[in-house]
């Protein structure tokens, strides 16, 4: 350990070489290397973790640079782990950094959690925060998470101590129309860094054991109106009888989704990244960025198969959850 370096954090009262030490022991499991993910990983780093491994399939884009604040002009394009594995060595060299450069599934969920003692979940998207709660409760592991829409943002702590999980407060997941996404209602830069350090902040106090955890406790964050509060939840047993991961509608490749094209002639195939993403490079069918579809959703309502397309297939799952009609058939894939 490089006291040094952890000078003032030692000094505090009721921390202590004893907390410092507990922190250089610590393996940690980040979900997301977006505008949460980045703060929680540079604090996470020079708090003094030990082992962090950090979980993304995406690539850097220009449009994440004005909130993802690991990230430069000079990395867009790349695998979004791979930059954060050569900042955070940048920032502490001493931490083991182990990257996963692809999306948790069902499939690769519980092999990964189980080898950390904490998670942290600053993903993006409903499907994987019920999907990390499920393999935490199977795995056993507590894990802090964190949301933010619009100008708010809300903090809790789940499954820890026997504490509540992520189903008890939230028991089901919220209809499509009620799915926010930065890419369609926009966000303010400093509210991601402002919600991952409460994160950070949670993860150090479970280690640790400083403070008081929120655990059975949500902190909501209101940036606009500097409003504060704090909702107390109560735990369900019911939520803890989890033994199985559902699995979820499967993403396809971009060869995949040509050849179905081809042997579906009437498929329509919808690019929902940036138009400057598009132009940039295509594999054919119509643009409609994400943000622009529930403005635009009369021009594919034909009701042909759709395969909607973007470059990791989240933006991919999030339209598909946007666009509903009957029994219009509804695929998603991403560029290889």
């Amino acid at each position: 350990m490089d006291r040094a370096y952890y000078d003032r954090q030692i000094k505090l009262t009721g921390f202590g070489e004893i907390a410092q030490q507990k922190l250089s022991q610590a393996k940690v499991l980040v979900i997301g290397a977006g505008g949460l993910g980045c703060p929680i990983l540079q604090y996470l780093a020079t708090a003094g973790i030990g082992h962090i491994g950090v979980i993304d399939g995406d690539v850097v884009a220009l449009h994440n640079l004005h909130r993802q604040i690991l990230f430069s002009r000079e990395d867009i394009g790349l695998p979004k782990v791979a930059v954060v594995v050569n900042k955070i060595k940048q920032l502490q060299p001493a931490i083991q950094l182990t990257s996963y450069p692809f999306s948790l599934t069902a499939e690769n969920a519980l092999d990964i959690i189980s080898s950390y003692d904490l998670v942290v979940d600053g993903s993006d998207n409903f499907s994987t925060r019920y999907l990390v709660n499920d393999a935490c409760v199977i795995a056993d592991k507590a894990f802090v998470s964190g949301a933010v829409n619009d100008y708010t943002g809300q903090v809790s702590v789940f499954n820890y101590k026997e504490g509540p999980t992520y189903r008890c407060l939230y028991p089901d997941s919220p209809e499509p129309e009620y799915c926010h996404s930065c890419s369609i209602n926009g966000i303010l830069n400093v509210l991601p860094g402002i919600i991952g350090l409460f994160m950070a902040n949670e993860v150090i106090k479970i280690i640790t054991d400083y403070g008081n955890p929120l655990s059975g406790k949500l902190l909501t964050i209101d940036i606009q109106k500097n409003l504060y509060q704090t909702i107390s939840f109560n735990r369900d047993l019911k939520n803890k009888e989890i033994t199985t991961l559902n699995k979820h509608q499967s993403i396809m490749s971009g060869r995949e989704a040509l050849i179905n094209q081809r042997l579906n002639p009437g498929t329509l195939l919808v690019d929902v990244r940036e138009d400057w993403e598009f132009e940039e490079k295509n594999i054919g069918g119509i643009n409609i960025p994400l943000y622009e579809l529930p403005q635009r959703m009369a021009e594919i309502d034909g009701g042909q198969p759709i395969i909607f397309l973007c470059q990791t297939g989240l933006k991919s799952r999030q339209a598909a959850a946007l666009f509903k009609n009957g029994n219009q058939p509804v695929m998603i894939a991403k560029l290889d």
